[in-house]
Order: C-alpha cells, then sequence, then structure tokens
C-alpha cells in the first residue's frame, strides 16, 4: 500500500507506522506502538550475548598428590564444558627445576583424567618458572 496512506490509516488508530525492513524493495512496515516495538527489540537483544571464551588457568605443583590432580583436572573439564580454554601450568621451585623430565610426565600424567575429548592447543612449553600447555574441548 502506498506510504500516504498506511500513514492515514496509523494516524487513525492513535499508531505509528514502524519501518521493520528498510533495504528491501519495497521497504516493509508495519502499524503498532514505537515504544512497545523499542521494547521488544531491546529484550530480544538482552538476552543473546553469547559466551565470551576466557583462558582459566590451573596451577600445579612439582610434589602435587595424585588425588588433588584428579580434583584440578575435574575443575578443568567444569571449564572446559563452559566453553573455555584452559591452561595448566607446573610450576618448578629451586631444585626442581633439575627434575625437568618428571615435571613434563606429570602434565602428560594429568591429560590422562580427563574423560571428555580433549583438543591441545599449545603443546608442553618450557617457561622459566616451570611448563605449560594449553587445552580447549574437543569436537
Amino acid at each position: 500500500m502506498p506510504t500516504a496512506v498506511a500513514l492515514n490509516l496509523a494516524r487513525e488508530r492513535g499508531l505509528d507506522l514502524i519501518e521493520v525492513a528498510a533495504k528491501t524493495e519495497p521497504p516493509v512496515c508495519k502499524i503498532g506502538d514505537f515504544g512497545k516495538f523499542l521494547y521488544q527489540k531491546e529484550k530480544q537483544n538482552r538476552g543473546h550475548k553469547p559466551h565470551k571464551v576466557e583462558i582459566k588457568g590451573i596451577r600445579l605443583s612439582f610434589n602435587i598428590a595424585k588425588h588433588d590432580l584428579e580434583m584440578k583436572a575435574n575443575q578443568a573439564k567444569k571449564f572446559l564444558e563452559k566453553g573455555d580454554r584452559v591452561r595448566i601450568a607446573l610450576i618448578l621451585r629451586g631444585r626442581e627445576k633439575a627434575f625437568a623430565h618428571l615435571a613434563k610426565e606429570k602434565l602428560e600424567e594429568f591429560k590422562t583424567f580427563f574423560k571428555i575429548a580433549i583438543n591441545i592447543d599449545q603443546p608442553i612449553t618450557k617457561e622459566p618458572r616451570g611448563f605449560y600447555m594449553i587445552i580447549s574441548k574437543g569436537k
């Protein structure tokens, strides 16, 4: 219908002419309360925030017990299920740095505690204070 006719019809009803799709040819409009339309759009946009992927950190020590390692793996699993990535750091202090091969084995053992599929985004890497790796949830 022509724009002038639609505007007259909207005024008679005490409502507004709201443009829904401006990029189409001809533009699509509807008759309604503009304030209500804005409220519904705002309400619709408020509920659809995407989850922002973060890198969560788990710190392990060289002398960590097996049960504590399982507990840390369960915490990392919770982070992975939310969709976050996890940075697992094994901190070496003092003379522990002489046993780097055992620290790598400890991180390899940590990976075995996951019952879900994981992707290794960054393999075990040496840093001045120890080792770290970054994992994410597998497909």
